[in-house]
């Protein structure tokens, strides 16, 4: 065993799998010469060369369509996405032929292909680069949807469905984890997909989840077991096929079922595991299946827009929530602070804010027409006392350059 960052666990599934078959490509945006956006395909380049590992223009809708063409006539892409948000732009490829191609040609013609890319929210990304998609794609007939956790699971199922899967699969990662280490072993292995895994044994409450969730689960589990709770964590890993079986066993030892995602809560994937469990284990619960999702919430309620962490005397943190349709205004949330007990005076504050400034440099990686681009935008970006509302004339901005 050998402790690698999930990104090498994905670029060491994907060489192995192309060594083996030539049949096996890269492409997407910026895979070949970038190295990928998240680095991913670092290297990959070099060793397969241009005709196997593609760089493709900004058009998600047309480089998917190509894949899924290439394979229906032989080959068995893998089409890397910037971000899953992006494929939305594909799903007419996704939805209309690869997913139904097999059952349309009556079983003559499959779509061997695997779509992977980061999903979900991560660090200082907008609302359009922040959505989860799992229960988007897997709701799609004739599709698998895969969500990891870790660079072991990551490798093993991304190999077996490069090299055994005719159905299309699609991969969700993340961009917050790429980082992670995790304990890989040197010799080949695969993971069948449509197996849920416990990576923690418990006995009181059974705690499910997948992608980076798994790191709240686990955490929430260490948590319960400082109160003499045995908590045991089960990682779906792959959300269609959904292996409800291993977590109705569970449950039938538990008797208590959490499950978390990031997805928002209507028609997501626990509403469908919450489901299965209902019916096939009713007789084994002992208290209502709770879940733990993201707030489906274009708006927040007044009452709920601060809350107020008293962290050292004459010292608090004051955290203020706005939903998707809401702009921040820093000054009408501290006056809600007033509502709790704490005074403020607007034209008597100080607000202290952070800004990031893009400085093109002759550094090679990103095309210069890009870093223009960011420079441009950072130039005309807002102020950011305009964009929070806080009086300018009260304004600290410390600064800090981005080399582009």
């Amino acid at each position: 065993m050998r402790s690698i960052a999930l990104r090498e666990a994905i670029r060491e599934a994907m060489s192995e799998e192309m060594r083996r078959d030539e049949r096996i490509l890269l492409m997407g945006e910026e895979v070949a010469e970038y190295n990928g956006a998240y680095k991913v395909s670092q290297g990959m380049l070099a060793e397969f060369g241009p005709k196997r590992v593609i760089d493709t223009p900004i058009s998600e809708l047309g480089f998917t369509a190509v894949a899924v063409g290439a394979a229906q006539n032989g080959l068995r892409p893998i089409v890397e996405f910037m971000t899953w948000n992006f494929a939305v732009l594909s799903l007419d490829q996704i939805l209309n032929t690869a997913s139904k191609m097999l059952a349309m040609s009556g079983g003559q013609i499959g779509c061997p292909i695997v779509m992977r890319g980061p999903n979900g929210s991560a660090g200082q990304l907008g609302a359009q680069h922040s959505t989860a998609f799992e229960s988007f794609l897997a709701n799609i007939p004739g599709i698998k949807v895969v969500s990891i956790s870790n660079g072991y699971d990551a490798k093993g199922l991304l190999k077996q469905a490069l090299r055994y899967e005719e159905d299309p699969v699609m991969f969700l990662e993340s961009e917050v984890m790429y980082g992670d280490k995790c304990e890989v072993p040197e010799e080949e292995y695969y993971i069948p997909l449509g197996l849920a895994d416990v990576k923690k044994p418990g006995t009181d409450i059974t705690i499910v989840s997948f992608n980076k969730m798994m790191k709240v689960a686990l955490a929430a589990a260490a948590e319960l077991e400082k109160e003499g709770i045995s908590a045991e964590v089960i990682d779906l890993r792959t959300i269609r096929p959904l292996d409800w079986m291993t977590v109705l066993e569970s449950v039938k030892k538990t008797n208590r079922l959490a499950i978390v995602e990031e997805q928002w809560p209507f028609a997501s994937v626990s509403s469908e595991l919450s489901y299965r469990i209902q019916k096939e284990g009713f007789d084994y619960l002992d208290a209502p299946i709770r879940r733990i999702t993201s707030a489906d919430a274009p708006k927040i309620a007044h009452e709920d827009r601060i809350t107020i962490q008293n962290i050292a005397p004459g010292l608090y943190r004051i955290i203020a929530r706005y939903g998707f349709m809401e702009s921040p205004n820093i000054i009408n949330a501290l006056r809600a602070a007033e509502d709790k007990g704490l005074e403020f005076k607007p034209d008597e504050t100080t607000y202290v804010v952070g800004r990031e400034n893009p400085v093109i440099t002759a550094s090679s990686g990103m095309p210069i027409w890009r870093k223009r681009l960011f420079a441009v935008m950072g130039r005309n970006a807002q102020l950011a006392a305009t964009h929070y509302g806080v009086p300018a004339h009260r304004v600290i901005e410390i600064g800090s350059q981005v080399r582009l």
